[in-house]
């Protein structure tokens, strides 16, 4: 069995199958999908409340495991690995952008985005200048002193890309990254993700109600009842 994916392929998902039991009731979240994304990729999930689509993220993000099928990610065979190993490799190679942000409050956006590197173990010198570029590439190095709470909902959300990105993941998981966001926002944002990927090299794969987002993807996958249409 090949263990390992081109290089150009970020992600590989074949034959995802996933059931949640609730009592005696049994619920097919995932019937058989496969998804081949590519490095600079920019793919929608779309498809109605329970399609599927976050089940379909965190098996993506290393957040859930698929009880059949096949993962790779980064070229790197995903089956069997220990959790210790997938939260090593998570923490490595995804970084993540939510519909509400998810920033830590009591930090300022410097330190926000600067997090991931801390917990990557990177230098102090080194986190400087990536955060500082970072900031400069998303438009908000004006405000890296200031706390999330005193920023509009676009500036909240560069500061979560900026995040997500610092670490140049292979993958970037967005989870309804606009829908709090005004139309003209909404469009930067998603600009801003296709840019910032393409010049890294990260697959980014979004799950989305928006077609302000799914019209700018470079592909859109529709779910419907766990299967993709």
């Amino acid at each position: 069995m090949n263990t390992t994916i081109s290089t150009s392929e970020r992600v590989r998902l074949t034959g995802i199958r996933k059931r949640y039991s609730t009592g005696d009731t049994a619920v097919d979240a995932l019937r058989g999908v496969s998804l081949n994304v590519a490095a600079g990729e920019l793919v929608a999930l779309t498809g109605p409340s329970g399609s599927g689509k976050s089940t379909l993220l965190n098996i993506c993000g290393l957040i859930d495991h698929q009880d059949e099928g096949e993962r790779f990610l980064a070229g790197i065979a995903i089956n069997g690995m220990a959790e210790k190993q997938l939260t090593d490799l998570r923490r490595e190679k995804v970084g993540f952008v939510f519909q509400n942000f998810n920033l830590v409050p009591v930090m300022n956006v410097h330190d926000n985005v600067e997090y991931p590197l801390l917990l990557l173990g990177v230098s102090a010198a080194e986190r400087r200048e990536r955060v500082q570029q970072a900031l400069m590439r998303v438009g908000i190095e004006p405000y890296a002193s200031r706390l999330p709470d005193a920023l509009s909902g676009g500036q909240r959300q560069r500061v979560a890309i900026a995040r997500a990105l610092i670490k140049v993941p292979h993958l970037v998981i967005a989870d309804e990254p606009t829908a709090n966001l005004d139309s003209v926002t909404a469009a930067q944002i998603v600009d801003l993700l296709r840019q910032l990927a393409s010049e890294q090299g990260s697959a980014v794969v979004v799950a989305t109600h928006d077609h302000r987002m799914a019209d700018h993807c470079d592909r859109v996958v529709q779910l419907v009842d766990g299967e993709m249409q």
